[in-house]
């Protein structure tokens, strides 16, 4: 058996497929299945050894100016002054205890990768279908799929009736993916892997069977666990710092230790236990014992301040991280734009329709154009325009998602392209609950992206009421898909009048691609004859004289505040990229109206794919857009930045996203619609997935660190008056004026709460 065929299986037919993994459609065997469960191992991720509490908190010991207080303990505690030694012990451990309260548990961004997998899965063994524990998976076993499971493994898609899967926290594709059982192209992305299920991935609508590829640490999924294993967390800016800091301080400490041992011993003459106290006092004297203590308030008040912002702060470095960032690297779907589909345009045979308004809330207006390249237009009432009230009727009787009005405000039930429609029907006062009650359904063909389009069959007869534009009708056909392929159905069209017309086939694909040049998906909605017999609906039933209503420009719309926010981190000095794993001309159209990049210059996971690091090196530094990338992209792409000593935040939501959100400086999880791992990967999370609380968190973020310095300016001359103090008793031969232990309050106490102030 090939095991390797798992690399290639989307691009393979099915046959290939089958028989490399030696796969029989009616399952294996329980011998055969016990017999490759042994060799590939359980279909689950393997887990990260962590390290005993009692480790992680020693681990806070590993400091070089610990290092030095310790060995001033040791040295009291030979000379037998055991109040400086237990003091000075008392300073060390309450540091390491502050240290190892505030340590980050990003160990459980793995845990939560594991969550994501599933327990169980439907499978065929020894010609029966039986429920069994997905663990128990392994590559050549056929497993069905239907609506509303978790994927249990990455397997190649043999069957599939109207089967969709919602990738979005793997790939970060915010739309519902149609699966099919052709192969896929060989370079294809991730995200267009049509004949393939991943695991972890949640199954939408329809059903269909699979045959398993891979399993455990070999799934997709799997190989996001071992790249979030092995990122190695960086330590933030201001910790790289302190800790150079203590390196220089050290080397300073120790120096001054050996002038005033030898000034003392042979200038001096000062008694050898007194001569040892005072270079201890010197030490105690010249480390800022206070400085973790100060350190910890105030980002304990910068977390507070940022909470009150939206900013939800994990791991508290993490404040004083964002008052450093220069670059933040942005996912798109939910951050920068709203996550809500909206219809923006509509074009008819002989006028076209910008509708206002974001998200599903149907509050907004229609600005009738002369075509979609003229910027001049008039708000018009289209309950006065009766083709358009026929276009957005066909668009609601022809669909399957439910618009709800909810105390969280408008949200959608089904496919969010879908819902985008009822939204605008809304907006001209026409709902789906009052049509289908005047003019019920009579059949229904789902969607399927094998025709790639759906139609309803609907009764005219008994309606109370007209339909706009068909009041002559009995029943009819209303389809509602891809423009290609609704306009290779068409012969006719309406025009404004009522009058009927030819199909002109080159000016509608001239304005679809118009649209589709602008980052939209575009969707074309047709009628017509309703066939005899309409209790089931099929393909073959949707014949090819469809008359074609018009087409619509869907988009998910950039957040207002979102606009504001990037011009803002622009004035202050911090670059902001787009990198998402949607379309290319969909990232770039929504950057552009973000105010990010040229508008012309988008990189795709293709091209990343084939580039070498120092290409990507080269090219991070002039690119602001990345579209349809992959997790070890994202992760590429952080890497290569921070390379270039660009302190760097990364947002992202989906499991996809946790490689790179720990890996980047300070990692960014959405709180509403992140997904465990995303959050437990972070540094921080946004209470409301919106881009413009990141300007805020900054913000605050910047006068921590501010803050910081200044408590440090403070702090090291006091400590270095100190120091200063003794050295120059022992140069001129007086007593001590001050003692270790009365050093350690004057800093612990003294100094803490002046820094402070």
């Amino acid at each position: 058996m090939n095991a390797n065929i798992s690399e290639q299986a989307h691009a393979a037919q099915i046959e290939e497929v089958l028989q490399e993994l030696e796969a029989p459609q009616d399952g294996l065997t329980r011998e055969e299945a016990a017999a490759r469960l042994e060799t590939f191992g359980p279909n689950t991720l393997p887990k990260k050894k962590e390290l005993h509490p009692i480790l992680r908190f020693l681990s806070h010991f590993n400091n070089i100016l610990i290092y030095v207080l310790i060995g001033a303990g040791v040295v009291t505690a030979l000379l037998g002054h055991w109040i400086d030694t237990w003091i000075i012990l008392a300073v060390v451990v309450v540091n390491a205890l502050i240290g190892y309260i505030q340590e980050g548990k990003a160990e459980k961004a793995l845990q939560a990768v594991e969550n994501m997998l599933s327990l169980h899965a439907h499978v065929m063994r020894d010609g029966d279908t039986r429920q069994i524990d997905a663990a128990k998976l392994v590559p050549g076993d056929i497993i069905l799929l239907s609506a509303g499971d978790k994927v249990p493994s990455d397997a190649r898609v043999i069957e599939s009736a109207a089967l969709q899967t919602n990738e979005a926290s793997l790939t970060g594709e915010s739309e519902p993916v149609s699966k099919q059982k052709e192969p896929s192209h060989m370079d294809a992305s991730l995200g267009d892997r049509k004949s393939m299920v991943y695991s972890g991935t949640l199954l939408t609508s329809g059903q269909g069977r699979a045959v398993v590829t891979a399993t455990g640490r070999h799934t997709e999924l799997g190989k996001i666990n071992t790249m979030l294993s092995e990122v190695e967390v960086l330590k933030t800016p201001l910790l790289r710092q302190v800790g150079q800091f203590g390196t220089r301080l050290t080397l300073v400490i120790l120096a001054l230790g050996v002038i005033t041992l030898a000034g003392g011993y042979f200038i001096g003459g000062m008694d050898a236990v007194e001569l040892f106290m005072a270079v201890v006092g010197i030490a105690v004297a010249s480390i800022p014992e206070g400085l973790p203590a100060i350190m910890t308030i105030t980002l304990a008040m910068g977390v507070q301040r940022m909470a009150s912002r939206h900013a939800i702060i994990r791991k508290l470095p993490g404040v004083e991280t964002l008052g450093s960032v220069t670059v933040i690297c942005s996912d798109k779907t939910g951050t920068l734009t709203k996550s809500e589909m909206t219809v923006t345009s509509l074009v008819l045979s002989d006028a076209a329709y910008r509708i206002s308004g974001t998200g599903y809330a149907p509050e907004g207006s229609f600005t009738e154009v002369k075509d979609l390249s003229d910027e001049q237009g008039h708000e018009t009432d289209p309950a006065q325009r009766e083709q358009l009230m026929h276009l957005l009727s066909a668009s609601v009787l022809c669909n399957d998602a439910r618009l709800r009005d909810s105390s969280d405000g408008w949200t959608i039930e089904g496919s969010p392209t879908e819902g985008a429609f009822l939204t605008a029907a809304g907006k001209a006062d026409i709902w789906l609950h009052d049509l289908h009650k005047h003019i019920p359904r009579t059949a229904v063909l789902p969607f399927s992206s094998e025709y790639k389009f759906m139609a309803v069959c609907s009764d005219l007869t008994s309606s109370s009421r007209p339909l706009p534009g068909a009041q002559d009708q009995d029943s009819l056909m209303f389809v509602k898909g891809a423009p290609e392929v609704i306009f290779s159905r068409c012969t006719g069209e309406v025009t404004s009048d009522g009058s009927s017309v030819d199909f002109r086939r080159s000016r509608w694909e001239q304005q679809a691609r118009q649209l589709a040049e602008t980052g939209h998906r575009v969707l074309a909605v047709a009628r017509g004859k309703a066939p005899a017999k309409t209790e089931e609906l099929t393909p073959d039933d949707v014949g090819k004289d469809l008359t074609i209503l018009g087409i619509a420009g869907i988009i998910d719309p950039p957040r207002e505040e979102a606009i504001a926010a990037v011009k803002i981190c622009r004035e202050a000095g911090i670059r902001v990229k787009m990198i998402t794993g949607d379309h290319g001309l969909t990232a770039l159209a929504v950057a552009s109206q973000l105010g990010i990049g040229d508008g012309k210059r988008v990189i795709t996971g293709d091209q990343l794919q084939s580039m070498s690091d120092e290409e990507i090196s080269r090219e991070v530094l002039y690119t602001d857009v990345f579209a349809r990338v992959t997790p070890k992209h994202k992760l590429r792409l952080v890497t290569a930045l921070q390379n270039h000593g660009s302190i760097t935040a990364m947002t992202g939501d989906g499991v996809n996203d946790a490689p790179a959100l720990k890996k980047a400086d300070i990692g960014i999880a959405m709180g509403i619609k992140g997904t465990e791992a995303a959050k437990e990967a972070a540094e921080m999370v946004l209470a409301d997935d919106n881009f413009a609380s990141i300007a805020h968190a900054v913000e605050e973020g910047r006068t921590v660190y501010d803050n910081l310095k200044k408590s440090l300016l403070f702090i090291l001359p006091t400590n270095g008056g100190e120091a200063m103090i003794i050295i120059a008793s022992i140069l001129f031969g007086l007593v001590l004026p001050i003692t270790p232990a009365q050093i350690l309050w004057v800093n612990m106490v003294t100094a803490v709460t002046l820094a402070l102030a």
